[in-house]
């Protein structure tokens, strides 16, 4: 490596000046967008406690870099500029996207950002009259002037296998299947879900709608100005807390403040609105009622209790051999037509336990193991043996309580007035 960290934060040029363990391995996290960070965080604690690795981060060039920046300064990390990154050799380099991998100077893996492949490319691939590929695994993806540029290309079910050998016959030499680390987290956190709706603030009787967006032209957060006042209207919140998760691309993309701005009434209303950095995991889990798109997150609750209704679903726009193909057949679309109330129960009684497993078995073939086969993939490319321990899936942590809630309930009012019992702060503080 050229160049060091010094103790201002600067790099310096003379890379033995300020290192007390010189002579380490030195890995660069690719970081392009808040979500693909995220999906590369969840590999740090393999590399913790061990003296012979070091950890450098860098933003990539990207169009939803915003949330990637706070990221990366709340995990108070050591983060080079992109030109000098790719102007520094490492061991070892980890992406969850393709922007500017070709320049890095490293054995290069790739990884998944999501769950099942579950997007097409928004535009058609480059040779004239070819079909739009699968997001993330064609060649626009994966090659760079005419060559492969990972040398290891990690996917999470062998399915998918197939899928790549059609849509990028060059890369399957260097795929490798090692499962789903977000998978395996939620399913080691399934028993905690008493738990997490108590962090949540939700007492006994109560249930937790979740309304889950992707980003783009084909998501529920398109078409969310409908669905609003619906929830607001038909929805009595002493029985029902609302909450909406929405991608961080959307925030990204439109900023803070917009989004924050279209979503003020909601919480002056007693929706909760999830920050852009929180962890959506264990309220997805606490959830009875999952409202959704064809993002992963709608995947992801196949693996949990809650109920599914499909807000959009653009079919033109989503992988047909991919998990999410096959919910949105089993999954109940949203009516305009019929109340809110009426459509929760019917799916919650129309509820396809057998085909939702089926569904959430097809996100990872190697489910519990995308600690072990990762950090094994990860030192054989470092060219090291592993450490002496078996990597351990954690327990997502409890979220914060759910905010802004007003209490509407039937009969005399206390001194005239409703009591907020949360503070009305309109906000939930997630954990990571």
């Amino acid at each position: 490596m050229s160049a060091a960290i010094g103790p201002s934060g600067a790099l310096q040029r003379n890379p033995g000046q300020w290192l007390t363990l010189p002579g380490c391995k030195k890995i660069l996290f690719i970081i392009h967008t808040e979500v693909y960070g995220k999906r590369l965080c969840d590999l740090l604690p393999l590399l913790e406690s061990d003296f012979r690795v070091q950890v450098a981060f860098t933003l990539a060039p990207h169009a939803f870099n915003s949330g990637a920046d706070r990221l990366l300064r709340s995990l108070g990390a050591a983060v080079l500029p992109w030109e000098e990154a790719v102007r520094t050799d490492f061991d070892l380099a980890l992406a969850a996207g393709s922007q500017g991998t070709e320049q890095v100077r490293a054995p290069l893996i790739r990884l998944p950002h999501g769950a099942g492949h579950l997007k097409l490319s928004r535009v058609a691939d480059d040779r004239p009259g070819t079909p739009r590929s699968v997001g993330g695994l064609g060649r626009k993806y994966l090659m760079w002037n005419g060559k492969v540029v990972p040398k290891a290309f990690g996917l999470a079910h062998r399915d998918e296998l197939a899928q790549l050998e059609r849509a990028c016959p060059e890369a399957l030499p260097i795929a490798e299947v090692v499962g789903d680390g977000c998978y395996d987290r939620i399913a080691k956190s399934l028993p905690l879900r008493e738990r997490y709706r108590s962090a949540l603030g939700l007492r006994a009787g109560q249930k937790l709608v979740l309304v889950s967006s992707t980003w783009g032209l084909g998501s529920s957060f398109n078409r969310l100005d409908a669905l609003l006042p619906r929830l607001l209207a038909e929805l009595p919140q002493h029985v029902y807390r609302t909450a909406i998760l929405v991608h961080p691309n959307v925030w990204a993309g439109h900023g803070s403040w917009q989004v924050g701005a279209w979503l003020a009434a909601c919480r002056r209303s007693g929706i909760t609105v999830f920050p852009q950095e929180a962890d959506w995991r264990a309220p997805l889990i606490a959830a009875d009622w999952v409202i959704g798109d064809h993002g992963s997150v709608t995947l992801y609750a196949t693996m949990t209790r809650a109920s599914i209704l499909l807000a959009r679903f653009p079919g033109q726009d989503v992988n047909p051999e991919s998990p999410g193909a096959a919910l949105a057949l089993a999954a109940p679309a949203l009516s305009p037509a019929h109340p809110l109330t009426e459509q929760l129960a019917y799916a919650a009684a129309e509820y396809p336990a057998q085909e939702y497993a089926r569904i959430a078995a097809r996100i990872s073939s190697e489910p519990g193991r995308f600690q072990r086969n990762m950090r094994r993939l990860m030192y054989r490319m470092l060219g090291i043996g592993q450490p002496a321990y078996t990597p351990a899936t954690e327990a997502l942590p409890p979220p914060g309580p759910l905010c802004g809630a007003k209490e509407r309930r039937p009969g005399p009012r206390h001194k005239g007035r409703h009591r907020r019992r949360d503070g009305g702060c309109g906000r939930a503080h997630a954990g990571r």
